[in-house]
């Protein structure tokens, strides 16, 4: 009975642990992401301080994974290089090093106050930015109990035989030794929890230096491999970048495993006095990887694309936008309206995918919609930087007036994407989560105001491309039909409400909230044709003067 309640206060000390690391993580990538992710872009200019931003973000999200995956989303955009890219995962896997020494003192005395702070803070603030520091505050205090409790529930294992034995056994097997490290960080998503395990286990003498050494080493190979899962859904650049990172710590591991014998006692014999060998090795270990391999982006990176080349006869999202074309500017106007097409075939896309999941429960759905919408904003950007160099050359007025309205449909279509990912997932996670349904009636309406919608988006693409006026009468008509079926719409479900249908009670929200969001996305689309009929003189300036069925 007794050892059964010891393992229940490792296994909850560990998952207290475990659950305050993402609570930090959540509450500053809640309060700061925006801002950590401009700091990462910006601080990429330069190898040293592409490693400094990946450390300082990994010590203030506590996890190298969050930055491997903001790196990896940036690589796949191509905001940033892949070799910076590469340093700035060096810098994570150093930060997490560092905010494992931090960690490993005394700080007992600090978790009732940042706890207390914490939920001040959360509690009486509305703004997201205050309500994440005051989350990271109660993650932060909730670690340094974790860690208390942990290494109360682990003092007796410790002392037990079965623990020794097992000791003995891994110094035997290094091997086992580095597996089973690499194991337990891959289980529990976090390199930091393991060597903080490592670490208590050392303070008690019986784990051997050379031991020592090769579980830290396989719990930094073993924290290698969530960013690898986290970016398998993305681009090739950024599961190249994760792959990369990954061999660089296996490369260390081995190279700890073969000179653990050597390597330990050495560093046994030069340990600080006060500080833990098991924290002194994690960083001697990251430190070392970082000084090795910083100067060695460009091989490392020429050997992951020879490694891992980009799959056969993969579009790539090859870009219509073409330097070489600058010079002409039809020409190169006609390559950005092809490109913002794409960007509308996208859109469609993320549209498809969300009604499916509001009519069918997907947990997927809304990482895949937001893949969707990270090349929205990619291609949009791109967008915006080439035109920014064709605005370089003499354009006339005719061509000058085209590319205000390329650039103006491609910002509509961005803020499509923007609602379909913000707000219309959003619908989709709460229905799922709160395990509601509409009534048929209620899903009736908003799947045939989704399909009025994609159907509008197909005549917008067609009317960007050909700027029929026909086309455009015929889309600011469907933008007035969409406003009709939305008032209908609401009027049905008010009589639903006042019929006391179940259903409808449990969905109203939702159900109001996709009409409004579906008839916002309308007017992005229909706003193509406004030049193409103000071009034609159909266009007041407040309203259509002269509407037809282009039927």
């Amino acid at each position: 009975m007794t050892s059964t309640l010891q393992l229940i206060d490792l296994l909850g000390a560990g998952a207290l642990l475990l659950w305050a690391l993402r609570m930090v993580k959540s509450g500053i990538l809640a309060g700061f992401g925006a801002s950590l992710r401009n700091a990462i872009a910006k601080g990429t200019g330069h190898r040293v301080s592409a490693a400094l931003s990946g450390m300082l973000t990994t010590i203030a999200v506590q996890s190298s994974t969050a930055t491997a995956v903001i790196a990896g989303s940036f690589v796949s955009r191509d905001l940033i290089v892949p070799r910076m890219a590469q340093a700035v995962l060096l810098g994570a896997n150093l930060g997490t090093a560092l905010t494992a020494a931090i960690l490993v003192h005394d700080l007992h005395w600090l978790a009732p106050a940042l706890v207390l702070c914490g939920v001040i803070t959360h509690a009486r603030s509305r703004l997201s930015r205050r309500r994440g520091i005051g989350k990271a505050l109660i993650g932060l205090g909730l670690m340094i109990l974790a860690l208390g409790l942990l290494g109360a529930a682990t003092a007796p294992l410790r002392e037990a035989e079965v623990t020794t034995a097992i000791l003995s056994a891994l110094a035997q097997g290094p091997v086992f030794g580095l597996a089973l490290a690499a194991a337990l960080a891959f289980a529990s998503s976090s390199s930091l929890a393991v060597v903080l395990f490592v670490a208590l286990l050392a303070e008690s003498g019986d784990v051997s230096p050379p031991l020592v050494l090769v579980l830290v080493a396989g719990a930094n190979l073993g924290g290698a491999l969530p960013p690898c899962l986290a970016t398998g859904g993305d681009g090739p650049e950024a599961r190249r970048l994760t792959r990369g990172n990954l061999a660089v710590r296996a490369a260390g591991a081995v190279l700890a495993l073969v000179t653990a014998g050597l390597a330990g006692p050495v560093l046994a014999g030069n340990v600080p006095a006060g500080a833990n060998l098991a924290i002194v090795a994690h960083v001697a270990f990251n430190t070392i990887l970082l000084l090795v391999f910083l100067p060695l982006l460009g091989p490392l990176d020429r050997l992951t694309h020879r490694v891992w080349p980009d799959p056969e006869g993969a579009r790539g999202e090859p870009s219509y936008l073409d330097d070489a074309a600058l010079e002409t500017p039809v020409l190169a106007l006609g390559g950005a309206a092809r490109e913002v097409l794409r960007m509308g075939d996208t859109v469609t896309e993320m549209m498809e995918i969300n009604l499916r999941s509001l009519l069918v429960d997907d947990p997927g759905a809304a990482r895949a919609i937001g893949q969707l919408e990270d090349r929205v904003d990619a291609a949009l950007s791109e967008v915006k930087q080439y035109f920014a160099r064709l605005g370089r050359t003499d354009l006339n007025d005719t061509d000058a007036a085209r590319m205000r309205e390329i650039l103006s449909y491609a910002i509509n279509l961005e803020h499509v994407g923007d609602i379909i990912d913000r707000d219309l997932c959003e619908m989709a996670r709460k229905k799922a989560d709160r395990q509601v349904r509409f009534s048929p009636a209620g899903e009736e309406e908003i799947s045939e105001l989704y399909r009025k919608t994609l159907l509008n988006l197909e005549l917008a693409q067609s009317v960007f491309l050909s700027r029929d006026v026909n086309l455009a009468r015929r889309l600011t008509a469907e933008k007035v039909h969409v406003r009709q079926i939305e008032e209908s719409s609401q009027k049905k479900h008010i009589e639903r409400l006042q019929n006391g249908q179940p259903e409808t009670l449990a969905s109203t929200s939702l159900h109001l909230d996709i009409l409004r969001d579906l008839k916002r996305i309308n007017a992005h689309i229909a706003a193509v044709a406004l030049p193409i009929l103000s071009e034609a003189g159909e266009l007041s300036a407040s309203r259509v003067t002269t509407l037809q069925d282009a039927s």
